[in-house]
């Protein structure tokens, strides 16, 4: 089953001289439970791209389809609240709360929804992702991967159609790269989920069910 289509997806900036062409109709597929990773070198498009497959923008032309609706028919206020309901976003600098702890930052996307938190879920998610002893500790007092795994936990915890990480261990040590690579492994083996992960790093792509090459806005090799 094809969780997300991407259909000539075109995004372009400025006009006339000053005219780039950040995507250049960019057409792929990514079926249920699949981890595909997106690579390509500073200014490929993959970060716009992943921006696109988010609703975070909007295209110049094309579609995105997330089970089968295109996200790009939604009003401002619809696609923020389908944003927060189906897609999970991991970025590089991790995007948490300074006020709000590890428990709070995990399930700020279902308070913003006004939905209940199953304390027993919460229980297995820090469980999974090693922050058991963590749980209330501020984002300061946290490790740059625990910081990152907290953000990890805020994406799984609405359960969404799709995981959408941008550069997850960009700002992370290789021993903390590992562990986070493994932890998304482990979330799309047993959990299930969907991933899409944006990499400029080969051997982290590798780890990836499927590799997609992105030059100058264009796939140009998937593997």
């Amino acid at each position: 089953m094809k969780i997300l289509q991407v259909e000539n997806l075109t995004k372009v900036y400025g006009k006339g001289s000053t005219k780039v062409v950040a995507l250049d109709n960019v057409s792929f597929s990514v079926e249920k439970g699949e981890f595909v990773a997106i690579v390509g070198a500073s200014g490929s498009g993959k970060s716009t791209l992943l921006h696109l497959i988010g609703g975070v923008d909007r295209p110049t032309s094309g579609t995105v389809k997330i089970e089968g609706q295109d996200i790009f028919q939604f009003n401002d206020d619809k696609l923020a609240i389908f944003r927060r309901r189906q897609v999970g976003l991991i970025y590089q600098f991790y995007n948490l709360i300074p006020i709000l702890n590890v428990e709070e930052n995990i399930t700020l996307p279902l308070s913003l929804d006004n939905r209940e938190v199953s304390k027993k879920e919460l229980e297995d998610l820090l469980k999974l992702l090693g922050l058991e002893e963590r749980k209330t500790h501020l984002p300061n007092e946290l490790s740059g991967g625990q910081q990152q795994r907290t953000s990890i936990g805020r994406a799984l915890i609405t359960h969404p159609t799709i995981i959408l990480a941008d550069e997850p261990t960009g700002n992370l040590d290789s021993k903390s790269s590992d562990e986070i690579v493994a932890l998304l492994k482990k979330s799309n083996r047993e959990l299930k989920q969907t991933i899409v992960m944006i990499t400029h790093n080969m051997e982290i792509a590798k780890e990836a069910d499927r590799i997609i090459k992105i030059e100058d806005g264009k796939i140009v090799k998937e593997v």
